[in-house]
Protein backbone atom coordinates (compact mmCIF):
# COMPACT_ATOMS: atom_id res chain seq x y z
CA UNK A 1 0.00 0.00 0.00
CA UNK A 2 1.35 3.43 -0.97
CA UNK A 3 0.88 6.49 1.23
CA UNK A 4 -1.48 9.28 0.30
CA UNK A 5 1.09 11.99 1.11
CA UNK A 6 2.21 14.53 -1.47
CA UNK A 7 5.67 14.16 -2.96
CA UNK A 8 7.07 17.55 -1.97
CA UNK A 9 10.77 18.07 -2.75
CA UNK A 10 13.11 19.24 -0.02
CA UNK A 11 15.06 22.07 -1.67
CA UNK A 12 17.21 24.94 -0.39
CA UNK A 13 15.01 27.42 -2.25
CA UNK A 14 12.16 26.59 0.15
CA UNK A 15 14.32 27.53 3.12
CA UNK A 16 15.35 30.83 1.54
CA UNK A 17 11.81 31.79 0.51
CA UNK A 18 10.49 30.93 3.97
CA UNK A 19 13.21 32.91 5.79
CA UNK A 20 12.89 36.01 3.62
CA UNK A 21 9.06 35.97 3.82
CA UNK A 22 8.13 34.84 7.31
CA UNK A 23 11.29 35.82 9.18
CA UNK A 24 11.97 38.93 7.15
CA UNK A 25 12.88 41.03 10.20
CA UNK A 26 15.53 38.60 11.48
CA UNK A 27 19.05 39.80 10.83
CA UNK A 28 22.41 38.83 9.49
CA UNK A 29 25.06 40.85 11.33
CA UNK A 30 28.74 41.20 10.37
CA UNK A 31 31.33 42.52 12.80
CA UNK A 32 33.84 45.10 11.50
CA UNK A 33 36.03 45.07 14.60
CA UNK A 34 34.38 48.23 15.93
CA UNK A 35 30.79 48.26 14.67
CA UNK A 36 28.38 46.09 12.66
CA UNK A 37 26.94 45.79 9.15
CA UNK A 38 23.33 44.58 9.33
CA UNK A 39 20.78 43.25 6.86
CA UNK A 40 17.37 41.72 7.42
CA UNK A 41 16.46 38.33 6.02
CA UNK A 42 14.02 40.18 3.77
CA UNK A 43 16.99 42.08 2.33
CA UNK A 44 19.03 38.87 2.14
CA UNK A 45 16.25 37.29 0.06
CA UNK A 46 16.12 40.27 -2.30
CA UNK A 47 19.91 40.38 -2.67
CA UNK A 48 20.04 36.61 -3.21
CA UNK A 49 17.62 37.15 -6.12
CA UNK A 50 19.86 39.88 -7.51
CA UNK A 51 22.92 37.65 -7.13
CA UNK A 52 21.13 34.80 -8.90
CA UNK A 53 20.21 37.14 -11.77
CA UNK A 54 23.78 38.42 -11.85
CA UNK A 55 25.21 34.90 -12.06
CA UNK A 56 22.75 34.07 -14.83
CA UNK A 57 23.96 37.15 -16.73
CA UNK A 58 27.49 35.72 -16.50
CA UNK A 59 26.34 32.45 -18.03
CA UNK A 60 26.00 30.37 -14.85
CA UNK A 61 23.29 27.79 -15.45
CA UNK A 62 22.33 24.21 -14.73
CA UNK A 63 24.47 22.72 -12.02
CA UNK A 64 27.53 24.89 -12.69
CA UNK A 65 29.79 25.21 -9.68
CA UNK A 66 30.28 28.64 -8.10
CA UNK A 67 33.08 28.97 -5.56
CA UNK A 68 33.29 31.28 -2.56
CA UNK A 69 36.55 32.46 -1.03
CA UNK A 70 35.18 34.50 1.84
CA UNK A 71 35.06 35.16 5.56
CA UNK A 72 31.87 34.68 7.57
CA UNK A 73 29.86 37.75 6.56
CA UNK A 74 26.54 38.97 5.15
CA UNK A 75 27.55 38.47 1.54
CA UNK A 76 28.67 34.91 2.15
CA UNK A 77 25.23 34.14 3.57
CA UNK A 78 23.68 35.67 0.42
CA UNK A 79 25.79 33.30 -1.68
CA UNK A 80 24.67 30.37 0.50
CA UNK A 81 21.08 31.40 -0.23
CA UNK A 82 21.34 32.22 -3.94
CA UNK A 83 23.60 29.63 -5.52
CA UNK A 84 21.84 26.36 -4.56
CA UNK A 85 18.40 27.99 -4.88
CA UNK A 86 19.04 28.85 -8.54
CA UNK A 87 20.01 25.23 -9.26
CA UNK A 88 23.77 25.79 -9.30
CA UNK A 89 26.20 24.25 -6.80
CA UNK A 90 27.90 26.23 -4.02
CA UNK A 91 31.56 25.32 -3.52
CA UNK A 92 33.12 26.80 -0.38
CA UNK A 93 36.86 27.17 -0.92
CA UNK A 94 38.86 26.84 2.29
CA UNK A 95 41.05 29.96 2.53
CA UNK A 96 43.51 28.12 4.78
CA UNK A 97 44.42 25.32 2.38
CA UNK A 98 47.88 25.20 0.90
CA UNK A 99 47.99 27.00 -2.49
CA UNK A 100 48.42 23.80 -4.49
CA UNK A 101 45.43 22.25 -2.68
CA UNK A 102 43.31 25.32 -3.40
CA UNK A 103 44.12 25.06 -7.11
CA UNK A 104 43.43 21.33 -7.04
CA UNK A 105 39.92 21.62 -5.59
CA UNK A 106 38.90 24.53 -7.84
CA UNK A 107 39.95 22.50 -10.88
CA UNK A 108 38.52 19.24 -9.55
CA UNK A 109 35.13 20.86 -8.87
CA UNK A 110 35.35 22.73 -12.20
CA UNK A 111 34.35 26.06 -10.67
CA UNK A 112 33.05 28.49 -13.32
CA UNK A 113 33.03 31.58 -11.09
CA UNK A 114 34.38 32.50 -7.67
CA UNK A 115 33.07 35.17 -5.27
CA UNK A 116 35.88 36.50 -3.09
CA UNK A 117 36.32 39.07 -0.34
CA UNK A 118 38.56 41.96 -1.38
CA UNK A 119 40.74 41.49 1.71
CA UNK A 120 41.62 37.99 0.44
CA UNK A 121 42.74 39.04 -3.05
CA UNK A 122 46.49 38.75 -2.18
CA UNK A 123 45.87 35.19 -0.99
CA UNK A 124 43.75 34.20 -4.00
CA UNK A 125 45.36 36.04 -6.93
CA UNK A 126 48.58 33.96 -7.25
CA UNK A 127 46.51 30.79 -7.69
CA UNK A 128 44.00 32.20 -10.21
CA UNK A 129 46.14 31.61 -13.36
CA UNK A 130 46.18 27.88 -12.57
CA UNK A 131 42.40 27.62 -12.08
CA UNK A 132 41.56 26.30 -15.52
CA UNK A 133 37.76 26.59 -15.49
CA UNK A 134 37.26 29.88 -13.60
CA UNK A 135 35.91 32.48 -16.05
CA UNK A 136 34.61 35.09 -13.60
CA UNK A 137 35.81 36.51 -10.27
CA UNK A 138 33.33 38.60 -8.29
CA UNK A 139 34.96 40.81 -5.63
CA UNK A 140 33.12 41.82 -2.48
CA UNK A 141 34.50 44.93 -0.75
CA UNK A 142 37.72 46.86 -1.12
CA UNK A 143 40.86 45.26 -2.51
CA UNK A 144 43.52 45.59 -5.20
CA UNK A 145 41.71 44.17 -8.23
CA UNK A 146 44.73 44.75 -10.45
CA UNK A 147 46.28 41.61 -8.93
CA UNK A 148 43.52 39.57 -10.62
CA UNK A 149 43.78 41.16 -14.08
CA UNK A 150 44.34 39.11 -17.19
CA UNK A 151 43.15 35.72 -15.97
CA UNK A 152 39.35 36.05 -15.66
CA UNK A 153 36.61 38.66 -16.02
CA UNK A 154 36.56 40.73 -12.83
CA UNK A 155 33.28 42.07 -11.39
CA UNK A 156 32.36 44.15 -8.37
CA UNK A 157 29.87 42.32 -6.13
CA UNK A 158 27.71 45.34 -5.24
CA UNK A 159 27.74 46.67 -8.81
CA UNK A 160 26.75 43.26 -10.18
CA UNK A 161 23.80 43.10 -7.78
CA UNK A 162 22.76 46.73 -8.34
CA UNK A 163 22.37 46.09 -12.06
CA UNK A 164 19.93 43.23 -11.48
CA UNK A 165 16.27 42.87 -10.61
CA UNK A 166 15.32 41.69 -7.11
CA UNK A 167 12.83 39.31 -8.72
CA UNK A 168 14.06 35.81 -9.46
CA UNK A 169 11.79 32.82 -9.86
CA UNK A 170 13.61 30.41 -7.57
CA UNK A 171 10.66 28.04 -7.67
CA UNK A 172 10.89 27.73 -11.45
CA UNK A 173 14.68 27.51 -11.32
CA UNK A 174 14.55 24.64 -8.84
CA UNK A 175 11.69 22.84 -10.59
CA UNK A 176 14.15 20.78 -12.59
CA UNK A 177 16.37 20.13 -9.56
CA UNK A 178 15.84 16.82 -7.81
CA UNK A 179 16.18 16.92 -4.04
CA UNK A 180 19.02 14.40 -4.31
CA UNK A 181 21.00 16.64 -6.71
CA UNK A 182 24.08 18.41 -5.40
CA UNK A 183 23.47 21.73 -3.64
CA UNK A 184 26.92 22.36 -2.15
CA UNK A 185 30.43 20.95 -2.14
CA UNK A 186 33.02 20.86 0.61
CA UNK A 187 36.45 19.27 0.38
CA UNK A 188 38.28 17.57 3.20
CA UNK A 189 41.38 19.32 4.53
CA UNK A 190 43.66 16.91 2.67
CA UNK A 191 45.87 15.89 5.59
CA UNK A 192 46.83 12.78 3.57
CA UNK A 193 46.78 12.87 -0.23
CA UNK A 194 44.59 15.22 -2.24
CA UNK A 195 41.52 16.79 -0.59
CA UNK A 196 38.39 14.73 -1.21
CA UNK A 197 35.13 16.32 -2.38
CA UNK A 198 31.81 15.73 -0.64
CA UNK A 199 28.66 16.81 -2.51
CA UNK A 200 25.76 17.57 -0.17
CA UNK A 201 22.28 17.21 -1.64
CA UNK A 202 19.34 19.57 -1.14
CA UNK A 203 17.66 16.78 0.80
CA UNK A 204 20.64 16.06 3.05
CA UNK A 205 21.09 19.76 3.91
CA UNK A 206 17.36 20.13 4.60
CA UNK A 207 17.26 17.11 6.93
CA UNK A 208 20.54 18.06 8.58
CA UNK A 209 19.20 21.58 9.25
CA UNK A 210 16.14 20.10 10.95
CA UNK A 211 18.40 18.02 13.19
CA UNK A 212 20.57 21.02 14.11
CA UNK A 213 17.44 22.81 15.34
CA UNK A 214 16.20 20.00 17.59
CA UNK A 215 16.58 20.15 21.39
CA UNK A 216 18.81 17.05 21.20
CA UNK A 217 21.24 19.07 19.05
CA UNK A 218 21.59 22.87 19.31
CA UNK A 219 17.97 23.67 20.21
CA UNK A 220 17.77 26.79 18.01
CA UNK A 221 14.59 28.84 17.49
CA UNK A 222 13.59 32.19 16.00
CA UNK A 223 14.52 34.15 19.14
CA UNK A 224 18.14 32.97 19.05
CA UNK A 225 21.19 34.84 17.83
CA UNK A 226 23.76 32.44 16.39
CA UNK A 227 27.45 33.32 16.70
CA UNK A 228 29.06 31.49 13.77
CA UNK A 229 32.78 31.50 14.50
CA UNK A 230 33.25 28.14 12.79
CA UNK A 231 34.16 29.08 9.20
CA UNK A 232 31.56 29.09 6.45
CA UNK A 233 34.39 27.93 4.15
CA UNK A 234 34.73 24.64 6.03
CA UNK A 235 32.06 21.94 6.48
CA UNK A 236 29.24 24.44 5.89
CA UNK A 237 29.89 26.16 9.24
CA UNK A 238 28.46 23.05 10.94
CA UNK A 239 25.12 23.67 9.22
CA UNK A 240 24.50 26.90 11.15
CA UNK A 241 23.73 29.18 8.14
CA UNK A 242 20.90 27.02 6.80
CA UNK A 243 19.66 26.27 10.32
CA UNK A 244 19.44 30.03 10.92
CA UNK A 245 17.45 30.63 7.73
CA UNK A 246 15.27 27.59 8.45
CA UNK A 247 14.37 28.73 11.98
CA UNK A 248 14.52 32.51 11.62
CA UNK A 249 17.35 32.81 14.15
CA UNK A 250 19.62 35.79 13.45
CA UNK A 251 23.17 35.13 12.22
CA UNK A 252 26.08 36.95 13.85
CA UNK A 253 29.37 36.63 11.99
CA UNK A 254 32.84 37.86 12.98
CA UNK A 255 34.28 38.28 9.45
CA UNK A 256 38.09 38.31 9.82
CA UNK A 257 38.05 39.44 13.47
CA UNK A 258 38.61 36.08 15.12
CA UNK A 259 41.06 37.11 17.82
CA UNK A 260 39.77 36.91 21.42
CA UNK A 261 39.62 40.68 22.09
CA UNK A 262 37.43 41.75 19.10
CA UNK A 263 35.42 38.54 19.35
CA UNK A 264 34.68 39.16 23.04
CA UNK A 265 33.68 42.74 22.22
CA UNK A 266 31.31 41.43 19.54
CA UNK A 267 29.73 39.00 22.02
CA UNK A 268 29.38 41.65 24.73
CA UNK A 269 27.75 44.10 22.32
CA UNK A 270 25.41 41.80 20.38
CA UNK A 271 24.61 39.22 23.09
CA UNK A 272 24.40 36.06 20.95
CA UNK A 273 22.75 33.04 22.56
CA UNK A 274 24.28 30.08 20.66
CA UNK A 275 27.77 29.72 19.21
CA UNK A 276 30.11 27.26 17.58
CA UNK A 277 33.89 26.98 17.14
CA UNK A 278 36.79 24.55 17.51
CA UNK A 279 38.55 24.15 20.90
CA UNK A 280 41.54 26.33 19.95
CA UNK A 281 39.25 29.36 19.51
CA UNK A 282 37.55 28.91 22.87
CA UNK A 283 40.85 28.07 24.56
CA UNK A 284 42.27 31.42 23.42
CA UNK A 285 39.03 33.13 24.46
CA UNK A 286 39.21 31.58 27.95
CA UNK A 287 42.80 32.77 28.40
CA UNK A 288 41.80 36.29 27.33
CA UNK A 289 38.74 36.44 29.58
CA UNK A 290 40.77 35.19 32.54
CA UNK A 291 43.35 37.94 31.96
CA UNK A 292 40.85 40.81 32.05
CA UNK A 293 39.67 42.56 35.21
CA UNK A 294 36.77 42.80 34.93
CA UNK A 295 36.32 40.39 32.01
CA UNK A 296 33.89 41.21 29.18
CA UNK A 297 30.38 39.88 29.81
CA UNK A 298 29.86 36.89 27.54
CA UNK A 299 27.25 34.97 29.53
CA UNK A 300 24.50 35.70 26.97
CA UNK A 301 25.73 32.51 25.30
CA UNK A 302 23.36 29.75 26.39
CA UNK A 303 25.35 27.08 24.58
CA UNK A 304 28.61 27.07 22.66
CA UNK A 305 29.18 23.99 20.55
CA UNK A 306 32.75 22.75 20.56
CA UNK A 307 33.76 20.21 17.94
CA UNK A 308 36.46 19.42 15.42
CA UNK A 309 38.52 17.80 18.18
CA UNK A 310 37.86 16.79 21.76
CA UNK A 311 37.08 19.55 24.25
CA UNK A 312 39.46 19.37 27.24
CA UNK A 313 37.52 19.15 30.53
CA UNK A 314 39.49 22.13 31.87
CA UNK A 315 38.22 24.26 28.98
CA UNK A 316 34.63 23.20 29.59
CA UNK A 317 34.70 23.88 33.33
CA UNK A 318 36.68 27.10 32.92
CA UNK A 319 34.19 28.65 30.50
CA UNK A 320 31.23 27.56 32.59
CA UNK A 321 32.39 28.22 36.14
CA UNK A 322 34.25 31.48 35.55
CA UNK A 323 32.33 33.06 32.65
CA UNK A 324 28.88 31.52 32.52
CA UNK A 325 29.22 29.93 29.06
CA UNK A 326 27.82 26.40 28.87
CA UNK A 327 29.75 24.09 26.56
CA UNK A 328 28.00 21.64 24.27
CA UNK A 329 30.29 18.86 23.06
CA UNK A 330 29.67 17.78 19.45
CA UNK A 331 31.25 15.45 16.91
CA UNK A 332 31.23 15.40 13.14
CA UNK A 333 33.32 15.67 10.00
CA UNK A 334 33.04 16.98 6.44
CA UNK A 335 31.59 13.65 5.38
CA UNK A 336 28.76 13.87 7.94
CA UNK A 337 27.41 17.26 6.76
CA UNK A 338 29.04 17.76 9.38
CA UNK A 339 27.03 17.29 12.59
CA UNK A 340 27.06 13.66 13.67
CA UNK A 341 26.35 13.61 17.40
CA UNK A 342 25.80 15.99 20.32
CA UNK A 343 26.43 15.33 24.02
CA UNK A 344 23.05 16.05 25.59
CA UNK A 345 22.96 13.90 28.76
CA UNK A 346 19.96 11.76 29.73
CA UNK A 347 17.53 13.26 32.22
CA UNK A 348 17.56 12.61 35.97
CA UNK A 349 21.30 12.35 36.59
CA UNK A 350 23.42 13.85 39.33
CA UNK A 351 26.16 16.44 38.59
CA UNK A 352 29.03 13.95 38.28
CA UNK A 353 27.11 11.59 35.99
CA UNK A 354 25.89 14.52 33.89
CA UNK A 355 29.44 15.81 33.42
CA UNK A 356 30.64 12.34 32.41
CA UNK A 357 28.02 12.23 29.65
CA UNK A 358 28.81 15.77 28.54
CA UNK A 359 32.46 14.87 28.05
CA UNK A 360 31.54 12.15 25.56
CA UNK A 361 30.98 12.94 21.88
CA UNK A 362 27.29 12.34 22.48
CA UNK A 363 24.37 10.43 21.08
CA UNK A 364 23.75 9.91 17.37
CA UNK A 365 20.33 11.15 16.21
CA UNK A 366 17.58 8.74 15.26
CA UNK A 367 18.38 9.03 11.55
CA UNK A 368 22.07 8.15 11.87
CA UNK A 369 23.38 4.70 12.78
CA UNK A 370 26.79 3.99 14.27
CA UNK A 371 28.88 0.96 15.06
CA UNK A 372 32.48 0.12 16.01
CA UNK A 373 34.51 -2.55 14.24
CA UNK A 374 37.89 -4.18 14.79
CA UNK A 375 40.72 -4.40 12.25
CA UNK A 376 39.08 -7.34 10.49
CA UNK A 377 35.72 -5.56 10.16
CA UNK A 378 34.00 -7.54 12.91
CA UNK A 379 31.30 -5.50 14.64
CA UNK A 380 32.07 -5.01 18.34
CA UNK A 381 29.50 -4.70 21.17
CA UNK A 382 28.16 -1.40 22.46
CA UNK A 383 29.27 -2.16 26.01
CA UNK A 384 31.26 0.98 26.79
CA UNK A 385 34.45 -1.10 26.92
CA UNK A 386 35.18 -2.46 23.45
CA UNK A 387 37.27 -0.09 21.32
CA UNK A 388 37.23 0.00 17.53
CA UNK A 389 36.90 2.23 14.49
CA UNK A 390 33.65 4.20 14.37
CA UNK A 391 31.52 3.71 11.25
CA UNK A 392 28.30 5.62 10.51
CA UNK A 393 25.54 5.77 7.91
CA UNK A 394 22.44 7.89 7.41
CA UNK A 395 20.66 10.42 5.18
CA UNK A 396 23.29 13.15 5.60
CA UNK A 397 26.33 10.87 5.64
CA UNK A 398 28.54 10.66 2.53
CA UNK A 399 28.48 7.38 0.63
CA UNK A 400 31.31 8.30 -1.76
CA UNK A 401 33.63 11.11 -2.78
CA UNK A 402 33.28 13.20 -5.94
CA UNK A 403 35.13 11.75 -8.90
CA UNK A 404 36.31 13.78 -11.90
CA UNK A 405 37.20 11.71 -14.98
CA UNK A 406 39.54 14.49 -16.12
CA UNK A 407 41.43 14.35 -12.82
CA UNK A 408 41.30 10.69 -11.80
CA UNK A 409 42.29 9.80 -8.25
CA UNK A 410 42.55 6.01 -7.91
CA UNK A 411 42.71 6.32 -4.12
CA UNK A 412 39.63 8.59 -3.79
CA UNK A 413 37.33 5.95 -2.32
CA UNK A 414 40.02 3.66 -0.96
CA UNK A 415 39.51 2.37 2.57
CA UNK A 416 36.87 4.99 3.41
CA UNK A 417 33.57 3.26 2.65
CA UNK A 418 32.59 -0.30 3.56
CA UNK A 419 29.26 -2.00 2.82
CA UNK A 420 27.34 1.28 2.87
CA UNK A 421 29.11 2.58 5.98
CA UNK A 422 31.47 5.57 6.25
CA UNK A 423 34.70 4.66 7.97
CA UNK A 424 35.41 7.72 10.09
CA UNK A 425 39.01 6.97 11.09
CA UNK A 426 38.04 7.69 14.70
CA UNK A 427 38.72 5.13 17.42
CA UNK A 428 35.77 4.97 19.80
CA UNK A 429 33.69 3.19 22.39
CA UNK A 430 29.88 3.14 22.35
CA UNK A 431 27.96 2.75 25.61
CA UNK A 432 24.89 0.49 25.93
CA UNK A 433 22.71 3.62 25.76
CA UNK A 434 24.36 4.76 22.54
CA UNK A 435 26.80 7.48 23.66
CA UNK A 436 30.04 7.68 21.69
CA UNK A 437 33.39 8.33 23.34
CA UNK A 438 36.27 8.95 20.95
CA UNK A 439 39.57 7.76 22.31
CA UNK A 440 41.71 8.92 19.37
CA UNK A 441 42.11 9.16 15.64
CA UNK A 442 43.22 5.81 14.23
CA UNK A 443 46.36 7.46 12.87
CA UNK A 444 47.15 9.14 16.23
CA UNK A 445 46.62 6.30 18.71
CA UNK A 446 49.92 5.26 20.34
CA UNK A 447 50.68 1.54 20.19
CA UNK A 448 52.94 0.75 23.15
CA UNK A 449 53.89 -2.78 24.16
CA UNK A 450 50.81 -4.24 22.47
CA UNK A 451 48.48 -1.81 24.24
CA UNK A 452 46.82 1.36 22.97
CA UNK A 453 47.39 4.76 24.59
CA UNK A 454 44.91 7.51 23.79
CA UNK A 455 46.76 10.69 22.82
CA UNK A 456 43.52 12.63 23.41
CA UNK A 457 43.18 11.41 27.00
CA UNK A 458 46.77 12.40 27.74
CA UNK A 459 46.33 15.82 26.12
CA UNK A 460 43.17 16.51 28.11
CA UNK A 461 44.86 15.50 31.34
CA UNK A 462 47.93 17.68 30.70
CA UNK A 463 45.79 20.67 29.70
CA UNK A 464 44.04 20.40 33.04
CA UNK A 465 47.18 21.85 34.65
CA UNK A 466 46.67 25.57 35.32
CA UNK A 467 50.04 26.50 33.80
CA UNK A 468 49.40 24.71 30.47
CA UNK A 469 47.73 26.51 27.56
CA UNK A 470 47.97 23.69 24.99
CA UNK A 471 49.38 20.20 24.80
CA UNK A 472 49.67 17.74 21.93
CA UNK A 473 50.81 14.14 22.31
CA UNK A 474 52.30 11.98 19.56
CA UNK A 475 53.81 8.52 19.45
CA UNK A 476 57.54 8.28 18.77
CA UNK A 477 59.56 5.14 18.00
CA UNK A 478 60.84 3.15 20.97
CA UNK A 479 63.16 0.11 20.61
CA UNK A 480 61.51 -1.77 23.47
CA UNK A 481 57.84 -0.74 23.39
CA UNK A 482 57.41 0.04 19.66
CA UNK A 483 56.04 3.51 20.48
CA UNK A 484 55.99 5.79 23.51
CA UNK A 485 54.21 9.13 23.99
CA UNK A 486 55.93 12.48 23.49
CA UNK A 487 54.14 15.44 25.05
CA UNK A 488 54.59 18.86 23.41
CA UNK A 489 53.52 21.56 25.88
CA UNK A 490 52.72 25.26 25.44
CA UNK A 491 52.84 27.04 28.83
CA UNK A 492 50.38 29.78 29.73
CA UNK A 493 51.83 33.19 28.83
CA UNK A 494 54.05 34.43 31.64
CA UNK A 495 54.18 31.04 33.38
CA UNK A 496 56.94 28.49 33.71
CA UNK A 497 56.22 24.83 34.25
CA UNK A 498 58.65 21.95 34.76
CA UNK A 499 58.27 18.48 33.31
CA UNK A 500 58.70 17.01 36.82
CA UNK A 501 55.77 19.15 37.91
CA UNK A 502 53.62 17.87 35.05
CA UNK A 503 54.55 14.22 35.64
CA UNK A 504 53.63 14.58 39.30
CA UNK A 505 50.33 16.22 38.29
CA UNK A 506 49.53 13.28 35.99
CA UNK A 507 50.51 10.58 38.46
CA UNK A 508 46.97 10.06 39.77
CA UNK A 509 45.20 10.83 36.49
CA UNK A 510 46.60 8.24 34.08
CA UNK A 511 47.91 4.72 34.41
CA UNK A 512 51.60 4.66 35.35
CA UNK A 513 52.60 2.84 32.16
CA UNK A 514 50.92 5.56 30.07
CA UNK A 515 52.82 8.40 31.75
CA UNK A 516 54.96 10.16 29.10
CA UNK A 517 58.70 10.05 29.66
CA UNK A 518 59.37 12.28 26.64
CA UNK A 519 58.61 16.01 26.92
CA UNK A 520 59.25 19.20 24.98
CA UNK A 521 58.25 22.85 25.37
CA UNK A 522 57.04 24.45 22.12
CA UNK A 523 55.94 28.05 21.41
CA UNK A 524 52.72 26.77 19.82
CA UNK A 525 51.16 23.54 18.64
CA UNK A 526 50.99 23.41 14.81
CA UNK A 527 47.41 23.67 13.52
CA UNK A 528 45.68 22.36 10.42
CA UNK A 529 43.65 24.57 8.07
CA UNK A 530 40.60 24.03 10.30
CA UNK A 531 42.29 24.69 13.65
CA UNK A 532 43.00 21.12 14.76
CA UNK A 533 46.37 20.04 16.18
CA UNK A 534 48.54 19.05 13.20
CA UNK A 535 50.37 16.07 14.65
CA UNK A 536 52.01 15.08 11.38
CA UNK A 537 54.01 18.33 11.57
CA UNK A 538 55.11 17.46 15.11
CA UNK A 539 56.10 13.95 13.99
CA UNK A 540 58.17 15.39 11.14
CA UNK A 541 59.84 17.91 13.45
CA UNK A 542 60.75 15.06 15.78
CA UNK A 543 62.03 12.91 12.92
CA UNK A 544 64.16 15.84 11.68
CA UNK A 545 65.63 16.41 15.13
CA UNK A 546 64.09 19.86 15.51
CA UNK A 547 62.56 19.22 18.94
CA UNK A 548 64.69 19.49 22.08
CA UNK A 549 63.19 16.51 23.88
CA UNK A 550 63.78 15.82 27.57
CA UNK A 551 63.52 12.10 28.40
CA UNK A 552 63.09 10.74 31.92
Amino acid sequence: MRSTMQQYPLNISQIVRYASTFHSSSETVTWTGETTRRRTYGEVGARAAQLANGLRSLGISGDDRVGTFMWNNNEHLEAYAAIPSMGAVLHTLNIRLFPEQLVYIANHAEDQAVIIDGSLIPLFAPQLPQMKTVKHVIVNGEGDRSLLAGHAAIHDYDELLAAQSADFDFEAASAGVDETDAAAICYTSGTTGNPKGVAYSHRSIYLHSMYVLTPMAFGINASDKILAVVPMFHAMAWGLPYAALFSGASMHMPDRFLQPEPLAAFIEREKPTVGGAVPTVWNAMLAYLDSQNPPPKVDSLRDVAIGGSACPPALMTGLEERHGIRVLHAWGMTETSPLGSVARPPAGLGPEETLAYRLTQGLLPCAVEGRIVDDSGTVLPNDGKAVGELEVRGPWIAGAYIENPNMPDPDAQKDKFRDGWLRTGDVAMISPDGYITLTDRAKDVIKSGGEWISSVDLENAIMGHPKVAEAAVIGIPDPRWDERPLAAVVPVAGEEVTFEELREYLSDKVAKWQLPENWVIVPEVPKTSVGKFDKKVLRQKHADGELQVTTF
